[in-house]
């Protein structure tokens, strides 16, 4: 079977919402996370708890309440409908605020362990050279946690890529608009077209294979000039 027979628009889809779902998370998370890290509010376990929910929870309760709480059933779904005429349910973005919602704890825990294994005085030490907490953390903290920022970005986007349990109930499976790459090899196993389930399940496989290596060789050479440095 030639390229030319593959429908890529899946491919481009799930990569398309893996990008925007890690950009608005990275925008997201860091300050949540420098948040977390910092803090010895007595809510801060809540929040972690909130926060990890998604890791723990199965995708179906996860799916059904964001697509209750985005649908025009709920006040968030009516709202967006009467006011901006804006669908969040079955498209495109209602797929992109799922995917926000099940792969934040791969953006934050990554960034929140990085930002607790800072060393104290160079903080410090910022502050007191006049910077304020957004110059820190970015001039001082993030420079600093680069295996951490790798990892959390690296394995969201990987992450989003895989999903299907959650992207599948929030948006369905419309072809050129919500079909992703695992909902199409879903699809695949369900008409029984095993040489294309095949063959979309083998190229996921590579790209996450290749994905998390990549990050596992960056950390180790990190780790090994930290070392040397030493």
């Amino acid at each position: 079977m030639s390229l030319e027979t593959i429908n890529l628009m899946p491919f481009y889809i799930s990569f398309k919402l893996a990008f925007i779902t890690t950009l608005i998370l990275f925008v997201i998370s860091v300050p949540l996370s420098w948040y977390l890290s910092q803090t010895k509010s007595k809510v801060k376990p809540i929040i972690e708890t909130i926060t990890a929910l998604p890791i723990v929870l199965p995708p179906s309760v996860l799916g059904f309440y964001i697509l209750w709480g985005l649908s025009q059933n709920s006040p968030i779904g009516a709202f967006f409908e009467d006011v901006f005429g804006i669908k969040l349910v079955f498209n495109f973005t209602g797929l992109v605020i799922a995917s926000c919602f099940y792969s934040l704890p791969f953006m934050v825990q990554p960034l929140q362990s990085g930002f607790e294994s800072l060393n104290k005085n160079m903080l410090e030490a910022s502050f007191i050279a006049g910077k304020s907490k957004l110059q820190t953390i970015f001039y001082v903290a993030l420079p600093n946690i680069k295996p951490a920022l790798l990892t959390a970005i690296v394995v969201t986007f990987a992450h989003t890529v895989g999903e299907f349990g959650v992207v599948l109930m929030v948006g369905g499976s419309i072809p050129g608009e919500t079909k992703v790459a695992s909902v199409a090899i879903y699809e695949f196993v369900e008409i029984m077209d095993y040489e294309m389930a095949h063959i979309y399940s083998l190229i996921m496989l590579v790209i996450s294979f290749f994905v998390l290596l990549s990050v596992y060789i960056f950390n180790r050479s990190f780790n090994q000039k930290i070392g040397l440095k030493k």
